[in-house]
């Protein structure tokens, strides 16, 4: 049996490139994408769009792509969003978190209520890092339905996955067991998963293969399609950063740690899985498209939207491939 996974990048506002794509993959074969893929993988942005796809409402899923889509047009600005007397109390940034979390906090709970991540349509294995313990942090729906302490609500998954320093303050997650050497803690605090995982492709891939969707599984019977938020283009010149300290370097860091993260576990997997079993979907944010996560302007997410069709365009047949390779699984 193949098992079909789907990975997401983080990204912030520009997970309105894989949305557009995965509405046209729904187009295509008149199937919700939960009914496509037995495993979806998300980190950050990613994340959110995994859960929005698989949960359920009345039979099946509550949200379908395109309405993800409009979930970053309409509501992008009130995620992202910060009051004059914040902007000047954090210095922009700079001594405390860009964004006051009321705005996403609002957003993740009208769009996800009380459902919960044992619900999931389809298994979800969404990244997360815990900074209180110094380790990463999976919320998977396997363990999910096998031990109800570890059955968080979306929108605290969808939270924490989402979380990203110097964005958004941490997550903050009850705890109902007690990690070994830290007796005293009663809780989770958690960071966005893109810290180490911005494409969570390889650790989708591992999960499927050891323990994770329908038991073991080798290399040749994974199918995985990997979509990413858009490459950064923005070049950083030697003569511009040598000079760079830590207020300077906190921004771009992020940057390249996603960034990098991202690439290298694209070139991963294209190295343990055939060529008709991996599609990766990117775009170059070179031309048009900002490759900040947090600009939400009607321009940006036009052009965002502008390269996402336009790769739809020029990806035509190697999707329609896909799509057929999806539907025949």
């Amino acid at each position: 049996m193949t098992i079909k996974i789907l990975s997401l990048d983080g990204g912030g506002i520009r997970g309105i490139i894989p949305a557009i794509i995965l509405a046209e993959i729904e187009g295509r074969t008149n199937r919700p994408i939960s009914s496509l893929f037995d495993l979806i993988a998300g980190s950050s942005t990613g994340g959110i769009l995994a859960l929005g796809l698989s949960k359920p409402g009345n039979g099946k899923p509550r949200y379908s792509a395109e309405e993800l889509v409009q979930f970053y047009e309409d509501k992008g600005g009130t995620i992202f969003s910060r009051s004059l007397c914040h902007e000047v109390r954090s210095l922009a940034g700079l001594l405390s978190e860009r964004y006051p979390s009321d705005g996403i906090d609002a957003v993740l709970d009208d769009y996800f209520g009380q459902a919960k991540l044992s619900e999931s349509l389809t298994d979800l294995f969404i990244t997360s890092y815990e900074i209180a313990r110094r380790d990463p942090f999976f919320f998977r729906t396997t363990k999910a339905r096998r031990d109800p302490a570890y059955d968080y609500l979306m929108k605290d998954v969808a939270r924490a996955t989402s979380a990203a320093p110097t964005y958004f303050q941490p997550a903050k997650i009850r705890s109902e067991e007690q990690a070994a050497g830290h007796d005293r803690l009663d809780y989770f605090a958690l960071v966005d998963g893109g810290m180490f995982a911005t494409n969570p492709g390889m650790c989708a891939f591992v999960e499927a293969k050891t323990c994770g969707t329908a038991g073991k599984h080798d290399g040749n019977d994974l199918f995985m399609v990997s979509l990413g938020t858009g490459q950064l283009a923005r070049a950083l010149p030697y003569a511009k950063v040598k000079d760079w300290g830590i207020v300077k370097w906190a921004k771009p860091a992020l940057d390249i740690v996603f960034d990098g993260v991202s690439d290298t576990i694209d070139y991963q997997l294209r190295q343990l899985l055939p060529a008709d079993r991996y599609y990766r979907f990117q775009v170059s944010l070179d031309i048009l498209g900002s490759d900040d996560m947090d600009d939400t302007s009607e321009q940006n997410l036009h052009e965002l939207r502008t390269v996402a069709e336009e790769l739809i365009s020029r990806e035509g047949e190697r999707l329609g491939r896909l799509c057929e390779q999806l539907e025949c699984g």
